[in-house]
Protein backbone atom coordinates (compact mmCIF):
# COMPACT_ATOMS: atom_id res chain seq x y z
CA UNK A 1 0.00 0.00 0.00
CA UNK A 2 2.63 2.35 0.64
CA UNK A 3 4.48 1.59 -2.63
CA UNK A 4 1.41 2.35 -4.04
CA UNK A 5 1.32 6.21 -1.98
CA UNK A 6 4.53 6.60 -3.02
CA UNK A 7 4.05 6.26 -6.76
CA UNK A 8 0.97 8.03 -7.04
CA UNK A 9 0.86 10.74 -4.48
CA UNK A 10 1.61 14.07 -6.95
CA UNK A 11 2.53 12.34 -9.55
CA UNK A 12 0.46 14.25 -12.61
CA UNK A 13 -0.78 12.60 -15.14
CA UNK A 14 2.84 11.32 -16.65
CA UNK A 15 3.03 9.17 -13.15
CA UNK A 16 -0.70 8.24 -13.65
CA UNK A 17 0.21 6.95 -17.19
CA UNK A 18 3.71 5.00 -16.37
CA UNK A 19 4.45 1.61 -16.39
CA UNK A 20 7.27 -0.67 -15.03
CA UNK A 21 8.16 -3.16 -17.67
CA UNK A 22 8.41 -6.77 -16.24
CA UNK A 23 9.01 -8.58 -19.57
CA UNK A 24 8.59 -8.48 -23.15
CA UNK A 25 5.26 -7.22 -23.49
CA UNK A 26 4.46 -7.70 -19.70
CA UNK A 27 3.97 -4.11 -17.66
CA UNK A 28 2.66 -3.47 -14.44
CA UNK A 29 1.34 -0.22 -13.17
CA UNK A 30 -0.74 1.68 -10.09
CA UNK A 31 -3.91 2.74 -10.53
CA UNK A 32 -5.92 5.74 -8.58
CA UNK A 33 -9.26 5.42 -7.23
CA UNK A 34 -12.23 6.74 -9.37
CA UNK A 35 -15.02 5.58 -6.58
CA UNK A 36 -13.55 4.77 -3.46
CA UNK A 37 -11.35 1.49 -3.78
CA UNK A 38 -12.32 0.99 -6.98
CA UNK A 39 -9.51 1.82 -9.96
CA UNK A 40 -10.42 5.04 -12.40
CA UNK A 41 -11.25 3.09 -16.14
CA UNK A 42 -9.77 6.02 -17.87
CA UNK A 43 -6.32 5.51 -15.82
CA UNK A 44 -6.68 1.26 -16.67
CA UNK A 45 -7.22 2.04 -20.58
CA UNK A 46 -4.62 4.81 -20.41
CA UNK A 47 -2.06 2.45 -19.17
CA UNK A 48 -3.19 -0.49 -21.16
CA UNK A 49 -2.58 1.87 -24.40
CA UNK A 50 0.88 2.59 -23.14
CA UNK A 51 1.42 -1.06 -22.50
CA UNK A 52 0.65 -1.39 -26.12
CA UNK A 53 2.74 1.08 -27.61
CA UNK A 54 5.57 -0.19 -26.37
CA UNK A 55 5.57 -2.55 -28.40
CA UNK A 56 4.55 -0.93 -31.63
CA UNK A 57 7.53 1.19 -33.96
CA UNK A 58 7.76 4.44 -33.06
CA UNK A 59 6.75 5.49 -36.67
CA UNK A 60 3.29 4.41 -36.28
CA UNK A 61 0.72 6.08 -34.26
CA UNK A 62 -2.71 4.48 -32.68
CA UNK A 63 -5.41 5.33 -34.28
CA UNK A 64 -8.28 3.34 -32.82
CA UNK A 65 -8.77 1.83 -29.47
CA UNK A 66 -11.54 -0.44 -28.23
CA UNK A 67 -11.88 -2.00 -24.57
CA UNK A 68 -14.07 -3.83 -22.19
CA UNK A 69 -14.11 -3.34 -18.53
CA UNK A 70 -14.92 -6.98 -17.20
CA UNK A 71 -14.59 -6.91 -13.24
CA UNK A 72 -13.70 -3.99 -10.79
CA UNK A 73 -10.29 -3.12 -10.48
CA UNK A 74 -8.43 -2.85 -6.91
CA UNK A 75 -6.41 0.39 -6.34
CA UNK A 76 -4.70 -1.71 -3.02
CA UNK A 77 -2.76 -4.05 -5.99
CA UNK A 78 -0.97 -3.73 -9.07
CA UNK A 79 -2.36 -4.00 -12.75
CA UNK A 80 -0.07 -6.35 -14.55
CA UNK A 81 -0.97 -5.97 -18.23
CA UNK A 82 0.00 -8.22 -21.10
CA UNK A 83 0.11 -7.50 -24.70
CA UNK A 84 -0.59 -10.23 -27.46
CA UNK A 85 1.05 -9.07 -31.16
CA UNK A 86 -2.00 -9.69 -33.02
CA UNK A 87 -0.67 -8.23 -36.58
CA UNK A 88 1.99 -6.77 -37.45
CA UNK A 89 1.77 -5.58 -41.75
CA UNK A 90 3.69 -2.63 -43.26
CA UNK A 91 1.13 0.24 -42.71
CA UNK A 92 -1.32 -1.71 -39.77
CA UNK A 93 -0.37 -3.30 -36.69
CA UNK A 94 -2.86 -4.46 -34.06
CA UNK A 95 -2.32 -4.81 -30.40
CA UNK A 96 -4.40 -6.64 -27.53
CA UNK A 97 -4.10 -5.74 -23.85
CA UNK A 98 -5.16 -7.41 -20.53
CA UNK A 99 -5.13 -6.28 -17.63
CA UNK A 100 -5.12 -8.60 -14.76
CA UNK A 101 -5.31 -8.27 -11.02
CA UNK A 102 -5.07 -11.99 -8.70
CA UNK A 103 -4.80 -13.47 -12.27
CA UNK A 104 -7.87 -12.31 -13.06
CA UNK A 105 -8.83 -10.02 -16.51
CA UNK A 106 -9.68 -6.87 -15.31
CA UNK A 107 -10.07 -5.06 -19.11
CA UNK A 108 -9.18 -5.82 -22.26
CA UNK A 109 -7.61 -3.51 -24.70
CA UNK A 110 -7.50 -4.12 -29.00
CA UNK A 111 -5.46 -1.22 -30.14
CA UNK A 112 -4.67 -0.48 -34.10
CA UNK A 113 -1.91 1.55 -35.41
CA UNK A 114 -0.64 2.77 -38.83
CA UNK A 115 1.47 4.60 -40.62
CA UNK A 116 0.82 8.35 -41.47
CA UNK A 117 -0.55 8.92 -44.82
CA UNK A 118 -0.18 12.49 -46.40
CA UNK A 119 -3.48 14.63 -48.63
CA UNK A 120 -6.38 12.43 -48.62
CA UNK A 121 -9.53 13.88 -48.30
CA UNK A 122 -10.06 15.97 -44.59
CA UNK A 123 -12.90 17.62 -43.60
CA UNK A 124 -14.88 17.97 -40.54
CA UNK A 125 -18.12 20.17 -39.33
CA UNK A 126 -17.90 23.23 -37.11
CA UNK A 127 -16.99 23.11 -33.79
CA UNK A 128 -19.58 23.39 -31.09
CA UNK A 129 -20.43 26.72 -29.29
CA UNK A 130 -18.53 27.31 -25.92
CA UNK A 131 -17.27 30.07 -24.00
CA UNK A 132 -13.45 30.40 -23.56
CA UNK A 133 -12.18 28.34 -20.74
CA UNK A 134 -10.73 31.59 -18.92
CA UNK A 135 -14.53 32.31 -18.36
CA UNK A 136 -15.71 29.74 -16.70
CA UNK A 137 -15.24 28.18 -13.30
CA UNK A 138 -13.45 25.32 -11.99
CA UNK A 139 -14.96 22.37 -11.49
CA UNK A 140 -13.72 21.13 -8.85
CA UNK A 141 -14.72 24.59 -7.06
CA UNK A 142 -18.36 24.12 -7.94
CA UNK A 143 -17.41 19.68 -6.66
CA UNK A 144 -16.46 21.26 -3.42
CA UNK A 145 -19.69 23.43 -2.66
CA UNK A 146 -21.90 19.98 -2.63
CA UNK A 147 -18.85 17.70 -1.10
CA UNK A 148 -15.63 19.53 -0.12
CA UNK A 149 -13.79 16.07 1.25
CA UNK A 150 -14.50 14.54 -2.17
CA UNK A 151 -13.16 17.14 -4.31
CA UNK A 152 -10.05 17.13 -1.93
CA UNK A 153 -9.47 13.70 -2.30
CA UNK A 154 -10.02 13.65 -5.66
CA UNK A 155 -6.83 12.35 -7.33
CA UNK A 156 -7.69 13.63 -10.77
CA UNK A 157 -7.34 17.06 -9.83
CA UNK A 158 -3.22 15.92 -9.36
CA UNK A 159 -3.23 15.60 -13.23
CA UNK A 160 -5.69 17.61 -14.80
CA UNK A 161 -7.97 21.07 -15.35
CA UNK A 162 -11.29 20.93 -15.62
CA UNK A 163 -13.42 23.93 -16.79
CA UNK A 164 -17.22 22.89 -16.44
CA UNK A 165 -19.34 24.24 -19.71
CA UNK A 166 -22.90 23.11 -19.50
CA UNK A 167 -24.81 22.99 -16.27
CA UNK A 168 -28.23 21.60 -17.69
CA UNK A 169 -28.23 18.30 -19.28
CA UNK A 170 -30.72 19.25 -21.95
CA UNK A 171 -30.30 19.46 -25.45
CA UNK A 172 -33.46 20.94 -26.38
CA UNK A 173 -33.78 17.74 -28.52
CA UNK A 174 -36.20 15.21 -26.64
CA UNK A 175 -34.58 12.62 -25.63
CA UNK A 176 -31.11 14.01 -25.77
CA UNK A 177 -28.66 14.81 -23.03
CA UNK A 178 -25.74 16.66 -23.08
CA UNK A 179 -22.78 18.13 -21.45
CA UNK A 180 -19.15 20.09 -22.05
CA UNK A 181 -16.05 20.43 -20.25
CA UNK A 182 -12.87 21.61 -20.92
CA UNK A 183 -9.97 19.85 -19.79
CA UNK A 184 -6.15 19.97 -20.07
CA UNK A 185 -3.17 17.98 -18.08
CA UNK A 186 -2.00 20.45 -15.40
CA UNK A 187 1.66 19.84 -15.99
CA UNK A 188 3.37 20.85 -19.59
CA UNK A 189 3.23 17.00 -20.74
CA UNK A 190 7.05 16.22 -23.63
CA UNK A 191 6.95 16.31 -27.29
CA UNK A 192 5.80 12.90 -27.64
CA UNK A 193 2.53 12.23 -29.25
CA UNK A 194 2.47 8.58 -27.54
CA UNK A 195 2.28 10.16 -24.44
CA UNK A 196 -0.75 12.55 -25.93
CA UNK A 197 -2.74 9.88 -27.30
CA UNK A 198 -2.51 8.13 -24.03
CA UNK A 199 -2.93 11.07 -21.65
CA UNK A 200 -6.51 11.53 -24.44
CA UNK A 201 -7.37 8.32 -23.28
CA UNK A 202 -7.37 8.91 -19.98
CA UNK A 203 -8.95 11.90 -20.42
CA UNK A 204 -11.86 11.03 -22.49
CA UNK A 205 -13.32 8.83 -19.58
CA UNK A 206 -13.98 12.01 -17.72
CA UNK A 207 -17.78 12.42 -16.98
CA UNK A 208 -18.41 10.02 -20.31
CA UNK A 209 -20.55 7.77 -18.43
CA UNK A 210 -23.00 10.47 -16.29
CA UNK A 211 -23.71 11.99 -19.40
CA UNK A 212 -25.99 9.06 -19.84
CA UNK A 213 -27.84 9.83 -16.56
CA UNK A 214 -28.34 13.47 -17.07
CA UNK A 215 -32.21 13.06 -17.45
CA UNK A 216 -32.58 11.93 -13.70
CA UNK A 217 -29.43 13.01 -12.18
CA UNK A 218 -26.93 16.16 -13.10
CA UNK A 219 -23.11 15.73 -12.49
CA UNK A 220 -21.00 15.79 -9.53
CA UNK A 221 -19.94 18.86 -8.78
CA UNK A 222 -23.68 20.63 -9.27
CA UNK A 223 -25.63 18.38 -8.21
CA UNK A 224 -27.00 17.43 -4.69
CA UNK A 225 -25.77 14.20 -2.95
CA UNK A 226 -26.53 11.79 -2.33
CA UNK A 227 -26.50 9.76 -5.65
CA UNK A 228 -29.54 8.48 -7.03
CA UNK A 229 -28.34 5.92 -9.59
CA UNK A 230 -25.69 3.55 -10.28
CA UNK A 231 -23.02 3.89 -12.66
CA UNK A 232 -20.02 1.83 -14.00
CA UNK A 233 -18.90 1.50 -17.40
CA UNK A 234 -19.25 -1.34 -19.77
CA UNK A 235 -17.23 -0.42 -22.91
CA UNK A 236 -14.78 2.26 -24.13
CA UNK A 237 -13.90 2.94 -27.79
CA UNK A 238 -12.05 5.77 -28.54
CA UNK A 239 -10.61 6.90 -32.42
CA UNK A 240 -7.89 9.81 -33.07
CA UNK A 241 -8.37 11.77 -36.25
CA UNK A 242 -5.38 14.43 -35.73
CA UNK A 243 -2.65 15.43 -33.89
CA UNK A 244 -3.07 16.84 -30.18
CA UNK A 245 -1.48 18.48 -27.75
CA UNK A 246 -2.97 16.98 -24.28
CA UNK A 247 -1.48 19.93 -22.06
CA UNK A 248 -3.49 22.13 -24.39
CA UNK A 249 -6.84 22.99 -23.65
CA UNK A 250 -9.58 20.55 -25.02
CA UNK A 251 -13.38 20.80 -25.59
CA UNK A 252 -15.11 17.68 -24.68
CA UNK A 253 -18.82 17.67 -26.32
CA UNK A 254 -20.72 14.96 -24.58
CA UNK A 255 -23.79 13.55 -25.74
CA UNK A 256 -26.25 10.54 -24.76
CA UNK A 257 -29.72 9.60 -27.27
CA UNK A 258 -30.27 6.58 -25.83
CA UNK A 259 -30.94 4.84 -22.73
CA UNK A 260 -32.82 1.32 -21.44
CA UNK A 261 -32.60 -1.74 -20.36
CA UNK A 262 -30.27 -1.15 -17.77
CA UNK A 263 -27.81 0.30 -19.74
CA UNK A 264 -27.16 3.88 -21.24
CA UNK A 265 -24.84 5.04 -24.42
CA UNK A 266 -23.09 8.28 -24.23
CA UNK A 267 -20.68 9.31 -27.16
CA UNK A 268 -17.97 12.34 -27.24
CA UNK A 269 -16.02 14.64 -29.68
CA UNK A 270 -12.56 16.31 -28.85
CA UNK A 271 -11.77 19.80 -29.95
CA UNK A 272 -8.97 21.90 -30.00
CA UNK A 273 -9.22 25.33 -29.03
CA UNK A 274 -8.78 26.40 -32.52
CA UNK A 275 -11.68 24.25 -33.46
CA UNK A 276 -10.03 20.83 -34.95
CA UNK A 277 -11.69 18.07 -33.99
CA UNK A 278 -9.03 14.88 -32.84
CA UNK A 279 -10.95 12.95 -31.22
CA UNK A 280 -14.35 10.87 -30.62
CA UNK A 281 -15.38 8.51 -27.99
CA UNK A 282 -18.38 6.02 -27.50
CA UNK A 283 -19.49 4.41 -24.29
CA UNK A 284 -21.88 1.90 -22.63
CA UNK A 285 -22.29 2.31 -19.36
CA UNK A 286 -24.73 -0.04 -16.57
CA UNK A 287 -27.60 2.81 -15.75
CA UNK A 288 -29.90 1.32 -12.46
CA UNK A 289 -31.41 3.12 -9.72
CA UNK A 290 -29.57 2.91 -6.74
CA UNK A 291 -30.03 0.29 -4.17
CA UNK A 292 -29.50 0.00 -0.90
CA UNK A 293 -26.94 2.33 0.96
CA UNK A 294 -27.53 5.89 -1.58
CA UNK A 295 -23.65 6.16 -1.68
CA UNK A 296 -22.81 2.45 -2.35
CA UNK A 297 -21.44 3.58 -6.14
Amino acid sequence: MAERRAGLEGAGLIGFLSLEELDRGLFRGWCHDGIPLRAFGGQVAGQALTAASRTVPTHLAVHSLHGYFLRAGQTSRPMIYSVEDLRDGRTYVTRRVTARQDGEAIFVLSASFKLAEPGGHDRQPAPPDSADPSELPDYYELWAKIDPQGAENAAVRQAVEVRYVSSDGASGTEGVTQQKLWVRALDQLPDDPVLHTCALTYLSDLMLAPTAALAVEPPRGVRPLPATVFLTSLDHALWFHRPFRADEWLLIAQESRTAGDGRGLARSEVWTRDGRLVASAVQETVLRPMRGRPDAR
